[in-house]
């Protein structure tokens, strides 16, 4: 995966998948030579900086079928349009479902978000603050020192989990940090007095 950052402002995110064998493989359309891919798959997409996808295409280089493997391609422009932290995995899965489109190609539709979110932070977002990904560093609600709410990525692996090590030294003001629990949004939906209090994280993948 690579990301680009373009002159106008918008961001490129390219993924490829491709796989080769160390000797021929006889594939149903023939015989794939040692060193030549048996897949090169290509994901690019364009975003611009609320992670929104304003542009895609799909190509396949090398594939088992060749082109009619790369007859579903256009399929992938139906990911115009969704957010990369609002449901993403979710809502290309329903779209590109099945036979819909390439199996490996959708599956790289899962590290988008993951690539995006790596070439956004520090640079379109501040990972130190309380500011969700989708909002600019340089957006008012970014500078509020005192948001409330700790920064995107903790809480979200082992190593940055709220009563860790790695929290207690980098982000000391956050260690011993309660979540809100699964439970606690249920009874907040039964609340909606509550509910209106708070706000979910964008992303729910």
């Amino acid at each position: 995966m690579e990301a680009f950052e373009r002159d106008d402002g918008l961001w490129d995110i390219e993924a490829c998948l491709t796989d080769e064998k160390p000797r021929d493989v006889k594939l149903a359309t023939g015989v794939r030579p040692q060193g030549l891919p048996i897949h090169e798959l290509w994901l690019r997409i364009t975003i611009d900086r609320s992670f929104t996808i304003v542009d895609a295409e799909a190509a396949s280089e090398w594939a088992p079928y060749a082109g009619l493997c790369a007859a579903s391609n256009p399929a992938y422009r139906a990911l115009i349009g969704l957010n990369l932290v609002q449901n993403f995995r979710r809502e290309s899965s329903r779209l590109l479902a099945g036979t819909t489109g390439c199996t490996h190609l959708t599956e790289l539709c899962a590290v988008l978000p993951t690539a995006a979110i790596q070439a956004f932070a520090g640079e379109v977002w501040n990972t130190e603050k309380g500011g969700a990904p989708g909002k600019p560093a340089d957006s008012s609600a970014d500078k509020e020192t005192d948001s409330g709410k700790p920064p995107f990525q903790l809480g979200r692996c082992n190593a940055l989990r709220f009563d860790g090590e790695a929290v207690r030294q980098y982000y000391p003001r956050w260690f011993g940090h309660a979540p809100r629990s699964a439970a606690d949004r249920i009874v907040d939906k039964d609340n909606p007095k509550k509910a209106g209090s708070e706000v979910e994280p964008a992303q729910q993948d």
